[in-house]
């Protein structure tokens, strides 16, 4: 729930966990309430990407960098056409936007969105808080929509939870597009949109390929009609358990043997494809300084996160499957949570974290050239 009234100021706000937990600060972007889960990020750059991060939709992001908005806002580094966070909460935002590409302030951004936030926040005990407790669902109330906080409670737990909820379709493409390679032409990628960011299509089109960009509702029919040399499958919000179609989607592009590679919510896609188990971590990994290891040459990454679902693949053995051997190839050093699959059998392979990060860490663009490279065998 958003609201479009400007400019906080001055005003009072407040933030309600659902477990009854109260912060107070002043309202930033937009007065009036919200609601969404309760999450926190550990990025200390990129927070335009962040905001407009599809896969952010109806979560409350709570900065643990305690100085946001210094950079202001531009128009360019965008991930896709509008603000996607439900609400914003930080500690000490910019008194004012200081860099040679800022168009406009961080505050009037959200303002103009219809984004509430809140500001003056003890972020530090607030992700504390989360870490022991999980991500839970809360609401920030500026302005006229401030009540008794018993009321404000309830209304927090009418709110819906991220369990269980399917929400890629609300935020993807509704018509196909096409981004054009750049340079010459090398490949054509079917790219199914579960919440894509804008970053993703470029960088494959940085390396030749023209990227056919679909809807969450494509069929296999509407994939293969743009004859594809490879399909990918996007990072997006909600719970891969209702996933369905997207599910059934994948399997008929396996059964086919294209080449295929899937980013964060297609890496559960994919798992579930394979016929493992997805469930939701404590309080999920976010961020841009996540330590992850390719298990394939033993190298650590520094990898940019957004995920509050993981797969569950045993780690220590490869897992027959319908389409082959499985194995887990990517998982993170600070909790051992699955963050990529591989099938060796079949040209298939995908990553929970998200190597396209325009903000950085740039660690992880070597998977685009090993989707290229699963392109190329498949044409010899």
């Amino acid at each position: 729930m958003r609201a479009g009234n400007a400019g906080g100021g001055a005003l009072l706000a407040v933030l309600v966990l659902e477990d009854g937990r109260t912060f107070r600060g002043r309202a930033y972007g937009a007065v009036g309430e919200t609601f969404g889960e309760a999450v926190f990020s550990t990025g200390m750059t990129g927070y335009q990407e962040t905001l407009t991060d599809p896969s952010y939709h109806r979560q409350v992001v709570v900065m643990t960098a305690p100085h946001v908005g210094n950079t202001g806002v531009n128009d360019e580094d965008p991930e896709s056409g509008r603000i996607w966070v439900s609400g914003y909460v930080v500690r000490d935002p910019a008194r004012k936007a200081s860099n040679w590409r800022a168009q406009r302030s961080l505050d009037e951004e959200l303002a103009a969105q219809g984004v509430v936030g809140i500001s003056g926040v003890d972020t530090r005990a607030l992700t504390r808080h989360l870490r022991e407790r999980g991500a839970m669902r809360v609401g920030i109330f500026s302005g006229n929509a401030i009540s008794d906080e018993g009321t404000l409670l309830a209304r927090v737990r009418q709110a819906p939870e991220m369990t269980g909820a399917d929400l890629s379709a609300e935020v993807a493409t509704k018509e196909a597009y096409v981004v054009p390679a750049i340079g010459t032409k090398r490949f054509t990628v079917a790219a199914v949109d579960l919440g894509i960011k804008g970053m993703t299509p470029h960088r494959m089109a940085e390396r030749g390929i023209e990227v056919h960009v679909l809807p969450a509702t494509a069929t296999l029919e509407e994939v293969y009609a743009v004859e594809p040399d490879g399909v990918f499958f996007s990072n997006g919000p909600g719970d891969p358990s209702t996933a369905d179609h997207p599910v059934a989607l994948m399997r008929g592009v396996l059964e086919r043997s294209t080449p295929l590679f899937g980013i964060c919510f297609g890496n559960q896609i994919l798992g579930r494809a394979l016929g493992f188990g997805t469930y939701k971590l404590k309080y999920g990994h976010r961020g841009i300084n996540q330590p992850v290891q390719d298990r394939t040459t033993g190298k650590v990454e520094v990898t940019a996160h957004n995920h509050g679902f993981a797969v569950d693949a045993p780690l220590e053995r490869v897992s027959d499957t319908e389409f082959g051997r499985a194995e887990v190839s990517h998982v993170c050093l600070n909790d051992q949570v699955v963050e990529g699959l591989q099938l060796l059998d079949r040209p298939a392979f995908s990553v929970q974290y998200h190597p396209e990060a325009a903000a950085g860490p740039h660690d992880a663009a070597y998977l685009f050239d090993r989707f290229v490279s699963l392109m190329e065998g498949q044409r010899a």
